[in-house]
């Protein structure tokens, strides 16, 4: 379930296609703030997604590649 979420928040940040945070990719899926937030970490920690500022994501190439 936990890959899932992570999917979806990859799939969310490629859908929004430029920097956004937590709170802009939990209105999208439409959910918790919380739910999001925990999982930024990790993924960024994968690869997956890039920080260029404090509190804001970007996915990267590598996390394109999985939501493909």
């Amino acid at each position: 379930m936990a890959e899932d979420m992570n999917m979806k928040i990859l799939k969310a940040f490629a859908e929004i296609g430029q920097p956004a945070k937590a709170k802009d990719v939990a209105e999208k899926l439409g959910i918790q703030t919380s739910k999001v937030s925990c999982r930024l970490a990790p993924l960024k920690k994968k690869g997956l997604l890039d920080s260029p500022e404090k509190g804001v994501y970007v996915i990267t190439e590598e996390g394109k590649k999985l939501v493909q």
